[in-house]
């Protein structure tokens, strides 16, 4: 009896623990969109004299000026969401579709073509811009979004993610029996395979979208127009302005008007994150 009390007190205690450590998580998490929200209420002024917990009134005006300024904010909220959304999609679906072929078929070079994929992830961006810049220069896409959505096509960390998500998630007995139904192939991936993988989708499509959303690297190498401009760059010309111009309030309520975006993405598609990362993670 003792030995079943002292187990249970254990199982407590260790529940306990868990929810201090994830309320302090969170705590840490949602502080900073306090601050942001606070800085984004006070004037250049007031920010200057340091950081106060309790909100100012120059919440509007700071929204009033930014939309005033010379910088267009809203044309460049819309370039980052149809740069982000396409890039969401075309990632996802073609991962998917590239995980799915060398999940299902046996192929010579099959090993190979899987190792040379997964060595691609090893490539950081830098490495390979210069190259990428001559040949967007040489095709005439210089200073057009095409080259920030095409190249999502490829992402070697998201087809990873969905090829262990199908050895988990995904039988060959279901697609075996998809064929023998008369399914053509493209069929049973639109109407068999994705349909099971909105989990694992839905989390990659979010992580697509926050790494093309907050991207400023590759954009402010290929972007000159002001007009087609994604928002990071307006963000950092806003930073970058001289003394006269530089009001630190404007750029704090830019932030914040900048990360809506990508939390209605988030709030939509959370309920899936628990249960893609977990089956996702944990091969069957």
């Amino acid at each position: 009896m003792n030995e079943k009390k002292s187990h249970g007190m254990g199982i407590g205690a260790r529940r306990a623990l868990a929810y201090i450590v994830l309320i302090l998580l969170t705590f840490l998490c949602l502080f900073w969109f306090y601050v942001l929200f606070i800085n984004s209420t006070r004037s250049h002024a007031e920010l200057t004299k340091g950081f106060t917990p309790i909100p100012s009134t120059f919440l509007l005006t700071n929204f009033q000026n930014v939309m005033k300024g010379t910088l267009p904010i809203v044309r460049g909220m819309l370039n980052s969401l149809l740069v982000s959304v396409s890039s969401a999609a075309l990632c996802v679906y073609f991962s998917t579709m590239t995980a799915y072929a060398v999940h299902v078929y046996d192929f010579k070079g099959k090993a190979i073509i899987s190792t040379f994929i997964l060595a691609v992830m090893m490539i950081p961006t830098q490495v390979t811009v210069l190259g990428f810049l001559q040949l967007v220069r040489r095709i005439g896409l210089l200073d057009s979004p095409i080259p920030l959505i095409v190249p999502a096509i490829a992402s070697p960390v998201t087809y990873f993610y969905m090829k262990q998500y199908m050895e988990s998630a995904l039988p060959l007995s279901l697609i075996e029996a998809a064929r023998i139904d008369g399914s053509g192939e493209f069929r049973t991936f639109n109407s068999v395979v994705l349909p099971l993988m909105v989990p694992a989708i839905a989390v990659q499509a979010i992580f697509t979208f926050v790494s093309s959303w907050n991207n400023y690297f590759v954009p402010s190498l290929i972007i000159q127009t002001d007009t087609k401009k994604t928002l990071p760059i307006l963000i950092a010309q806003l930073r970058s302005a001289d003394f006269l111009k530089f009001d630190m309030g404007q750029v704090y309520v830019t932030i914040a008007f900048s990360i809506f975006p990508v939390i209605v993405v988030y709030l939509i598609l959370s309920k899936y994150i628990v249960g893609g990362v977990s089956v996702g993670a944990v091969k069957g």
